[in-house]
């Protein structure tokens, strides 16, 4: 199995940007399909970027798309998350999570592995 474990996250204005990582050890990284999934407090987890195992497709969140940025560098074991004019609605644990298999998810419960989550505070 891969864990991963997510840095970046703090409090930034509105309009701000942050650039979360999530570093993974263990199995083979570029077996897995990446994604970030947050939670809002009080709501339920939500999907809102995935790559696929060689990073040649993306996939976004209505809410998110073009401005967020999944990647990844297989090389050094790392998938990121760019977040650019970031929203108080932004605000919210973010989770990196890996799966087995060819295809991106946007369904939560399709990702077996989870980091332990990274904060982000967005303040208006």
């Amino acid at each position: 199995q891969v864990q991963l474990v997510e840095s970046g996250g703090g409090l930034v204005q509105t309009g701000g940007s942050l650039r979360l990582s999530c570093a993974a050890s263990g199995r083979t990284f570029s077996r897995y399909v990446m994604g970030w999934i947050r939670q809002a407090p009080g709501k339920e987890r939500e999907f809102v970027a995935g790559i696929s195992r060689s990073g040649g497709a993306t996939y976004y969140a209505d809410s998110v798309e073009g401005r967020f940025t999944i990647s990844r560098d297989n090389a050094k074991n790392t998938v990121y998350l760019q977040i650019d004019s970031l929203k108080p609605e932004d605000t919210a644990v973010y989770y990196c999570a890996a799966r087995e298999g060819v295809l991106v998810s946007s369904s939560t419960s399709a990702y077996s592995y989870w980091g332990q989550g990274t904060r982000v505070t967005v303040s208006s």
